[in-house]
């Protein structure tokens, strides 16, 4: 079997010994040095930066790598005790409302030029009681990924156009997408079992569900600003009917859809097996050699629902514990982090979370995808997830077994009554 380089394998790395912040002669032999707290996998995106960063100031960075669950223990335990063993940590965007109480405000480094060159979302997401908590550091959002040897295939456009009535082209509305995938579900070498589907549903995940809800013009995802819960609205079952209607009406994605995630998706297109895959934008890069479609992959913003394009970011955030003594120079890190964004472009990774450093290298050779991901990022529509401390544990215990149900029963209001329920519960 093809092994993919899935979202959780760049993301999630080993961990690495223990971090601190012993002064600075102890940790440099004199020169200043700063401990930065990252997962695995964006260890990577901030390695080119700290080697400017000490090339330029002297300052040795050394960075503490631990698996996602790890450091959200870490950082639970210091940022609550008051006793850290960090001067910058790398946050992911759920994280934020949580540990805001023990981070350092930003603002000072929120400029009206350096906010005019974030996107939106990230603005909003960055901020927790009218103040910044963290700089973003870099950016994902799903695009839709296609089989480009499939789409110009001129015996396929064809039988398209006559089965539809318009140009075979990369779906660009929820109804073009339904059609595509069903046109796409075929027996491919005539032994009278698909071989081939559409695309994928996929049911233990929560992201791209959020997504569609937004795309459904939907005023919020499961919380509405004020913190109501509202995912029984019309908008969320209606984004729920389209969710699931590829696998349940048309047939047009693979079984099992309870149980597949990112990784199982990944691998089903990078194996041949679907057509299509909404999936983050960083995988363009990251297509194995030996994949039946590598060098035929196509990138577009995933299709518009009545409510438009829209996406959920994916971004990590730099922040500063309020217990660190190295706050000033914390603090500089993070400001040459951002005026040094584009650096993450060429990592592993390929992200970066500026407008100026994405726009610098969309469309060119290798970075196709990046435009997909800027359009995506700069719809009106698109939104960062509630901003809530309890967000993981909705998703872990209400979104993902309500999505699963879904996808093996179909969508219904019951569904989304009983998810409210169990919200509110939640939040108290």
């Amino acid at each position: 079997m093809l092994l993919a380089t899935t979202m959780t394998g760049a993301l999630v790395l080993g961990a690495c010994g223990a971090g601190g912040t012993e002064s600075a002669d102890d940790a440099s032999g004199g020169s200043e040095a700063l401990t930065v707290l990252v997962e695995g996998g964006g260890k990577a995106e901030l390695e080119p930066v700290a080697a400017k960063f000490s090339e330029e100031t002297g300052t040795e960075v050394t960075f503490v790598e631990l698996p996602y669950d790890g450091l959200y223990d870490r950082l639970s335990t210091e940022l609550a005790s008051g006793n850290v063993s960090f001067d910058v940590a790398a946050l992911d965007a759920i994280w934020l409302r949580a540990f805001a109480d023990g981070v350092a405000p930003l603002d000072d480094l929120f400029t009206q030029e350096v906010q005019d060159d974030l996107f939106p979302a990230l603005l909003q997401e960055a901020t927790v009681d009218d103040r910044f908590v963290g700089m973003p550091a870099w950016t994902n959002a799903e695009v839709l990924f296609y089989r480009t040897d499939l789409f110009e295939d001129a015996a396929q456009m064809e039988a398209f156009q006559a089965e539809y009535g318009y140009e075979l082209a990369p779906p660009t509305t929820w109804e073009e997408y339904r059609d595509v995938a069903k046109f796409f579900t075929q027996d491919t070498d005539g032994d009278g079992a698909t071989d081939l589907y559409g695309t994928d549903v996929k049911g233990a995940v929560e992201t791209e569900w959020l997504a569609t809800v937004l795309q459904a013009g939907a005023d919020g995802m499961v919380l509405d600003e004020d913190g109501n819960v509202i995912i029984d609205d019309a908008k969320h079952l209606e984004a729920l009917e389209f969710y699931v209607a590829p696998l349940l009406e048309d047939q047009a994605a693979p079984a099992g859809a309870a149980q597949v995630d990112w990784a199982e998706a990944q691998n089903l297109f990078y194996q041949g097996q679907t057509a299509m895959t909404r999936f983050w934008a960083h995988a363009y890069t990251q297509t194995p050699e030996d994949s039946p479609v590598a060098g035929n992959i196509g990138v577009t913003p995933m299709p518009a629902g009545p409510g438009g394009v829209a996406g959920v970011p994916g971004a990590w955030y730099l922040s500063v514990p309020t217990a660190t003594d190295k706050q000033e120079l914390a603090m500089e890190f993070i400001e040459f982090a951002y005026e040094n964004n584009e650096l993450g472009l060429d990592t592993s990774l390929g992200l970066a979370a500026t407008q100026s450093a994405l726009t610098s290298r969309a469309g060119q050779e290798g970075d196709e995808h990046l435009q997909a991901l800027i359009d995506t990022l700069e719809a009106p529509a698109t939104q960062p997830r509630p901003a809530t401390a309890e967000w993981q544990e909705i998703v872990d215990t209400v979104l993902v077994p309500m999505l699963q149900k879904a996808v093996e029963g179909g969508a219904d209001q019951q569904l989304l009554d009983d998810a409210k329920t169990q919200i509110e519960q939640i939040l108290g």
